[in-house]
């Protein structure tokens, strides 16, 4: 049986086609944010089976699979691998018009040569498949990015991550590059009592700085910074549900803090948030004097559902898009460094697509005609990361910015199948730039557009990031 998922899907005019097949489809791809585990590259992992490679950490299918009625065993809980995909596969064909359906279907044609539609009757045909390909050399984590044409993947790694994994990866004769991503997110939590005294201390013995105030806290983080530079970091990551409005850090909370963080009768600090904004502008600034790239994830409500939350723990597929506002603390605190000149590569990301023109011109206001693009508005994230999600971004940045200087998509993925996200992003650009081209909105030169094409898809990213 034909399905859907043809050479020119996606593609509805020969000026399309030209621009995916001519220019986009073959290019390198440069990952620069994802939560793949590092130790499974550069273990070189094979998966015993497609259930432990795709459905295993996959919030987004568990949303799917707990709309659909599934008992949470065939989910999360103690089912077997096969009773858990034969449990998916029965959920697939009602999963039209939910991206899942796309994302499916592609991730089985491409690395699996898999081109039949997954469903009950043929979920045991194509899991043997998958599961005899997956013990071949060339199906391991690195033969699997190899055929994905991976050229750069940038992981999520904590300030008291080792990096022992980069280090293995680096001194292998593998040509993959595997970057260590600084993601300081547990450090900046204060509101999480119990677990941020645990993590002060985790973070107190691995720097050997003993952690009693701010300055000191900021000196340990600044200490990591420096080694995970030393193990090929040049990007730091940080999500948040918004930037905090900064006030100045006093003398007053600075003792406070020291209380809370040895645990002297302060069950919770007064004001979090002028910890989080003054922490992270150090932290900022630190970037800048290092050439590094920052980026900031923001918008998430999380871990919504107490009960699920207590049973299975964070990324449990029961976050959403919150709606806190953002424009203001987000001026104020770009502004703060661009005056200062401390404004690091920028790259913005928004969860709420109610929120895309706003970040979009808040890319503008900032750019300092020093570096092409440095202040970005970053692709369609999370639950905009599908064909409407992805179009209404293009159309913002397009509309308020400049499309020709963006650094493109990401997978933001925890699967070593997620890498065809880039094939739909390309697919879908190439998409609505040629059918602007034949609406006689763009000039029908295929060099021209093609070049974008290949800007946006690889070259601003690799320009971007100095690979």
């Amino acid at each position: 049986m034909s399905t859907i998922f043809s050479e020119d899907f996606l593609l509805h005019t020969e000026s399309a086609k030209k621009l995916y097949h001519g220019f986009a489809k073959e290019l390198p791809i440069i990952d620069f944010h994802n939560h793949l585990p590092a130790d499974q590259i550069a273990d070189n992992k094979n998966f015993e089976n497609l259930t432990q490679i795709w459905l295993k950490g996959d919030h987004y299918k568990w949303r799917a699979m707990r709309n659909l009625a599934i008992p949470e065993k065939y989910i999360t809980g103690t089912a077997t691998d096969w009773e858990k995909f034969e449990a998916w596969a029965s959920c697939v064909p009602q999963t039209l018009r939910n991206p899942l359906f796309h994302w499916t279907h592609l991730e089985l044609k491409n690395p699996f040569g898999i081109s039949e539609y997954l469903k009950p009757e043929s979920a045991a045909g194509i899991y043997d498949k998958a599961n005899a390909l997956l013990q071949q050399p060339e199906f391991s984590t690195q033969g699997l990015l190899k055929r994905f044409n991976v050229e750069m993947i940038c992981t999520t790694d904590d300030p008291c991550d080792d990096l022992m994994p980069h280090q293995t990866l680096s001194n292998s004769n593998s040509t993959l590059k595997m970057q260590p991503g600084f993601r300081p997110d547990n450090a900046l939590h204060i509101n999480k009592t119990s677990n941020f005294r645990k993590y002060i201390k985790k973070l107190s013995a691995v720097t050997g700085i003993t952690i009693d105030g701010f300055e000191s806290l900021v000196a340990a983080l600044a200490n990591r910074i420096d080694f995970f530079e030393q193990n090929g970091c040049r990007i730091a990551d940080h999500g948040l549900s918004y930037i905090p409005k900064w006030k100045v850090f006093t003398g007053e909370l600075d003792r406070e803090l020291k209380k809370y963080i040895n645990d002297e009768y302060v069950t919770a600090f007064s004001e979090p948030d002028t910890f989080i904004a003054n922490l992270l502008l150090e932290l900022c600034k630190i970037y800048h004097a290092k050439s590094w790239v920052q980026q900031f994830h923001l918008g998430p409500l999380r871990n919504t559902n107490s009960r699920l939350y207590q049973q299975i723990g964070a990324d449990a597929g029961v976050d959403s898009i919150g709606d806190d506002a953002q424009a203001e603390n987000l001026a104020q605190f770009l502004d703060y460094l661009d005056k200062n000149n401390q404004l690091a590569k920028t790259i913005i990301y928004n969860l709420n697509p109610a929120h895309n023109e706003v970040f979009a011109s808040m890319t503008g206001n900032f750019n300092d005609g020093t570096i092409r693009g440095k202040i970005q508005y970053g692709s369609a994230w999370w639950f905009s990361d599908q064909l409407d999600g992805m179009e209404k971004q293009l159309n913002a940045l397009s509309n308020i910015g400049l499309l020709s200087t963006f650094v493109g998509m990401l997978t933001d993925s925890r699967s070593f199948l997620s890498f065809p996200r880039h094939e739909y992003f390309r697919r879908l650009l190439c998409q609505i730039l040629g059918k602007e081209m034949e609406n006689g909105l763009l000039p029908t030169d295929l060099n021209w557009v093609g070049k974008m094409v290949e800007d946006i898809c690889y070259c601003n990213a690799k320009n971007y990031f100095n690979l």
